[in-house]
């Protein structure tokens, strides 16, 4: 049972308290549940399992960089985290087709600046010199025009 004022005011039911000890890390958890049910290790495993889902979402915080979203139903947030996982997975097989030594990190600022370009991506990801993804200064003949054979134009 819980036996703060507060805390066994607002949950009076018996709790469990399940104590693991991960040997490769030697570090010992506890672990409550209201499930008296399932086995100790059951009970362990979830949580280790959630603990790998919220890796997951601090993953997709640090390296999809989605600043902010678009629309706000669940609908809306689940295709722009699918959008930038795509994204993130393509660039992954673009690194691994061409054996490109930067970081997928790296690879994703280049290309979000020669996004319009009509460079390849094999040129623009392996250039050494980086010249194809710095500042071209005012030489637009290399980017590509949203409107280019737009019909009525």
């Amino acid at each position: 049972m819980l036996t703060g004022s507060k805390s066994a005011r607002d949950y009076p039911q018996p709790l469990r308290r399940v104590k693991y000890h991960d040997a490769p890390t030697g570090k010992t958890f506890n672990f409550l549940t209201n499930n008296f049910a399932i086995p100790a290790q059951t009970v362990a495993d979830l949580y280790r399992y959630r603990w790998q889902v919220e890796l997951f979402f601090k993953w997709i915080k640090q390296h999809l960089r989605i600043k902010s979203f678009f629309g706000t139903s669940e609908n809306a947030v689940k295709s722009q985290i699918w959008i930038a996982i795509s994204v993130y997975v393509l660039v992954a097989i673009i690194k691994k087709r061409l054996n490109i030594d930067a970081d997928l990190y790296t690879m994703l600022q280049i290309l979000s600046l020669t996004l319009f370009e009509r460079t390849t991506l094999n040129q623009i990801l392996t250039d050494a010199s980086g010249a194809n993804y710095r500042n071209h200064g005012n030489d637009v003949g290399i980017q590509l025009s949203l409107f280019d054979n737009f019909p009525g134009h």
